[in-house]
């Protein structure tokens, strides 16, 4: 059944239009270099929630490291989350090693080219497994992320709200009758590529567009107007105090967040929640006496950090501390650590900002 958007529309010229464009003007990105699965995979997971520039040099180094699905599987966590470091949203990189790992053991390091198997592996939802279907094995499959829904938006002009989960089926259903079979993986990829570069979200370049003759909201000078997105809830603030402690050996308390929950497993100086005028280095003596049997002196602020997640930012004052007494015992989740070491943990990046204050 023909979907009622591309009744008469030109739906062969726009494939022709859109990949002959991205054929020839196409980013030199590290990922297109191969259309190995694997790679494929390790991009998209990267790439969600986290811009080009920022993603190419974690992309390099996270394959020098681990160029192999085996490679990944086999890996300790604390060198994935190491090489993750910065990037943020840490559970894609650890859903991407418990998939891995399922690959190699069920599929025999095989990433599954079919989208009721790939789907099942854990971290690979709707978007992933369409790209990975298309560009790794050029399969006629839907992939549609923000930069696909804008652009289809102003193609057909769709005016539902594009941040409601039901609105992206819209355009897996365009998309299943729309996408390129000859060509897929270009087909895909110049729709993204196509959204990043010239149909952005604010004043689109559509005289440089390769599509736009096919583009119903520039007929009718609607683009600026599409897509309709409701706003996000706002990002609720919280005040923390957080302290670098140093013993006799000038060596730094480090201690491991816990197993669940923001920032899973990754390393912290100890940091606690406070109210807009609390004494905080008076909070930061009495919790590092009680929770980590430690009795400290604090000394003045050194830093003040803002840490934003997508529905919360963290203000942390950061303090440096001396202990005066005895010094807690190390466990499994606290350790101290010379600073010489400091680099071969894994820390949020907001504490990795604080690198100067550690060393």
């Amino acid at each position: 059944m023909e979907q009622q958007h591309l009744r008469d529309f030109n739906s062969t010229g726009f494939q022709i239009d859109l990949v002959n464009w991205f054929l020839e003007n196409q980013r030199d990105l590290p990922w297109r270099e191969s259309k190995d699965a694997y790679r494929v995979w390790v991009s998209e997971i990267m790439l969600q929630q986290t811009r080009v520039e920022t993603v190419i040099p974690y992309y390099q180094a996270f394959m020098r490291e681990f160029p192999t699905a085996e490679a990944l599987a086999e890996a300790e966590e604390d060198r994935i989350l190491k090489a993750w470091e910065g990037l943020g949203y840490y559970s894609r990189v650890r859903n991407l090693q418990t998939a891995v790992r399922e690959v190699v053991e069920k599929y025999n390091g095989v990433v599954p080219d079919t989208r009721e198997e790939i789907s099942t592996l854990k971290g690979v939802g709707p978007y992933t497994a369409g790209a990975i279907l298309s560009i790794a094995y050029g399969k006629p499959e839907p992939a549609v992320d923000g930069n696909v829904m804008r652009v289809l938006s102003r193609i057909f002009i769709i005016e539902e709200d594009i941040a409601k989960p039901a609105t992206r089926k819209i355009f897996e259903k365009i998309l299943y009758e729309l996408v390129s079979k000859e060509n897929p993986s270009a087909f895909n990829q110049g729709l993204m590529e196509l959204g990043a570069l010239i149909c952005t979200p604010t004043s689109p370049g559509c005289l440089l567009c390769p599509v736009r003759e096919h583009c119903r909201a520039n007929q009718k000078g609607v683009q600026a107007e599409l897509p309709i997105k409701s706003k996000k809830k706002k990002q609720t603030s919280k005040q923390m105090a957080a302290v670098v402690v140093r013993n006799e050996k000038n060596e730094v308390l480090i201690e491991k967040r816990p197993e669940t929950g923001l920032l899973a497993r990754l390393w912290q100086v100890p940091n606690i929640e406070t109210n807009i005028g609390d004494n905080q280095e008076e909070i930061l003596s009495k919790m590092m006496l009680e929770d980590f049997d430690v009795s400290i002196k604090v000394g003045g602020q050194i830093q003040q950090v803002e840490h934003v997640f997508s529905h919360l930012i963290w203000n942390i004052n950061v303090y440096e501390a001396v202990v005066t007494g005895k010094a807690s015992a190390e466990t499994a989740t606290r350790k101290w650590v010379k600073t010489s070491e400091i680099e071969q943990y894994a820390f949020q990046s907001h504490i990795r900002r604080l690198s100067n204050s550690l060393s």
